[in-house]
């Protein structure tokens, strides 16, 4: 099962994230903010205040956003 282990922020809306496999790599989220929950992360403020969820083992916001490890991985190997 593929999860996020660590993810920090590089710029705009970007994140370098580590899986559990040990790939690790920049994925660009800009496209991907659009819909009632993931709208509100077009705030630059808001959209670096995500952490890795120890539950999900993904990369989630306060406001319940997350984004399934392999969307990330898919954006990671498409940059």
């Amino acid at each position: 099962m593929l999860e996020v282990v660590k993810a920090e922020h590089v710029e705009a809306y970007k994140l370098r994230v580590q899986f559990n496999d040990g790939k690790c790599g920049l994925v660009d989220l800009a496209d991907s903010l659009w819909g009632p929950v993931f709208e509100p992360l077009r705030d630059l403020d808001r959209f670096k205040r995500f952490m890795v969820s120890s539950s999900l083992h993904t990369v989630c916001w306060e406001n319940g956003a997350d984004f399934a490890p392999e969307h990330l991985r898919q954006k990671m190997l498409r940059h």
